[in-house]
């Protein structure tokens, strides 16, 4: 049985990076809207979601060179 937590597949985790990419890590299917497996070599991937990677569904770090941001923008008071 493996004791070492961080060579364990058992448990996975998916973070979402402010400003960045989706990370996932562990034993999970990645699949396209037909369901075809999409090709994985790592245990843990970096996942597009500024729409801007050459490399999609995976990440190219290409969110830093367009400014891709994920907060929410403030409200403007338009109700004057």
């Amino acid at each position: 049985m493996n004791q070492n937590p961080q060579e364990s597949t058992q448990n996975g985790s998916i973070v979402v990076c402010p400003d960045g990419p989706i990370l996932v890590r562990g034993d999970f299917d990645i699949v396209t809207p037909s369901g075809e497996a999409v090709p994985r070599q790592r245990k843990t991937v970096a996942l597009c979601r500024c729409g801007a990677s050459a490399i999609k569904p995976y990440c190219d770090g290409t969110h830093k060179l367009i400014g891709f941001r994920t907060e929410v923008p403030a409200p403007t008071d338009r109700t004057r």
